[in-house]
């Protein structure tokens, strides 16, 4: 199945641009579900039906995927009242815990909530859609990008933490129980809320599967002004730093060239200029990326006819929905005496990178985004001996470490 999810600056046209991708997907016989985890619940809006909220309380519809028309679905999502009760078990056993080491309850209660609740519910969404619906293509609308950074970061960072609240030995700690109390002075997880983290562990594990599998995609929307560009340039490094594969840029709201008889005023002409120094901007920020320009057409397109007609007005590099965007991921090489890590990161120096060796953990960070990575063993035993970002990659050189390598005979 081919996922594809959209996202960009507020304000920039990213639902009006997942949508009308939806469209034309669905025209050229590919069954299509476009779901929004906006918000803004404009999703609607651009496609002219009304959707109903996928809410988890007993007034929801059964089923609110909507038919927009032949071949094409739409879903609004919403609350994450059921996300949150499944979380209680693990919740109230932290609340014990906090409890027991002084901890003021409102403080605890605060500490305890889930992280990213609302995030979660569009991920899990996500995962049955992708994993029990008939779909050839789903579009995800997603929220403006920091919101958006959050929530494909969220699987990785919350099964992180997981794993650190899931003692190794679940069995062991069963039987031991009493004893384990008594040595660390604090009062132990009951089974159900072993078997609660374990699910959310697992859940976690599909949901990151299906985020960086070969056939997912971000594709990163934007309009040709110095500010938004800015942001997705950050935007894609992001991306790139979290292991998401970005496949295409979308560069909305253009301008038509006058012609020779034109007689635009002076204040269109100074916005055609400003918005071709921005597209020159655009290619040399993002290329070899594919570069698609959508025009700013003479009216709101609204209703699924007018997105039909506002990607074929489309315009530069543009890929099939179904093509699948190459997947540059973390590699881990032989190289001279040692190894070579290496993690695609464009458009960063190596001033801009921080990077900690933590136990088995290497810890990559650009300005307010970080990555926790687990070392693969072979680099466990290994020493980091610097570092370089070269051709938009992070380089990361690792030396076998004598005190734990068998030495030679």
């Amino acid at each position: 199945m081919r996922v594809i999810l959209f996202t960009g600056k507020g304000g920039v046209g990213k639902t009006t641009t997942a949508a009308a991708t939806a469209v034309q997907a669905a025209r050229q016989g590919i069954k299509t579900l476009v779901m929004s985890t906006d918000a803004a619940h404009s999703l609607g809006d651009a496609l002219g039906v009304v959707l109903s909220l996928a809410a988890d309380h007993p007034d929801a519809p059964v089923d609110p995927v909507v038919e927009v028309e032949p071949g094409l679905y739409a879903l609004q999502l919403s609350a994450a009242h059921n996300v949150r009760r499944s979380w209680r078990s693990v919740q109230d056993y932290l609340l014990t815990v906090l409890n027991s080491v002084g901890v003021d309850p409102i403080v605890a209660e605060e500490m305890t909530e889930l992280p990213g609740a609302d995030e979660i519910v569009a991920l899990l969404e996500l995962r049955a859609q992708v994993e029990s619906g008939p779909w050839d293509l789903v579009i995800v609308d997603c929220a403006p990008t920091a919101e958006t950074l959050r929530l494909l970061a969220l699987p990785e960072a919350l099964a992180w933490h997981l794993d650190r609240l899931m003692p190794a030995q679940r069995g062991l700690l069963r039987r031991l129980r009493p004893a384990a109390a008594a040595a660390a002075g604090l009062p132990m997880p009951e089974l159900q809320v072993m078997e609660s983290l374990v699910r959310w562990r697992e859940a976690l594990q599909d949901i990151r599967s299906i985020l960086t599998a070969e056939g997912t995609s971000v594709r990163l929307v934007l309009t040709p002004e110095r500010v938004v560009i800015a942001e997705s340039r950050r935007t894609l490094t992001s991306l790139r730093l979290y292991g998401f594969a970005v496949d295409q840029v979308m560069v909305n709201r253009v301008f038509p060239q006058p012609d020779e008889e034109s007689t635009d005023t002076a204040w269109l002409a100074g916005w055609n200029q400003a918005q071709q120094r921005g597209l020159s901007e655009v290619r040399h920020s993002f290329e070899p990326l594919p570069i698609v320009i959508t025009p700013y057409l003479p009216h709101e397109p609204v209703g699924a006819d007018a997105l039909a007609a506002l990607a074929q007005a489309r315009t530069g590099e543009i890929r099939d929905v179904l093509t699948l965007a190459p997947v540059l991921a973390m590699t881990v090489q032989p190289d001279d005496d040692g190894y070579l890590l290496t993690l695609p990161l464009p458009l960063v120096t190596a001033a801009q990178v921080d990077l900690k060796r933590r136990g088995d953990e290497l810890l990559v960070a650009v300005g307010n985004h970080r990555r926790v990575l687990s070392l693969p063993s072979v680099l466990r035993r290994c020493i980091v001996m610097g570092a370089t970002v070269r051709g938009a990659t992070l380089r990361v050189r690792f030396m076998p470490d004598e005190r734990v390598w068998p030495a030679d005979d």
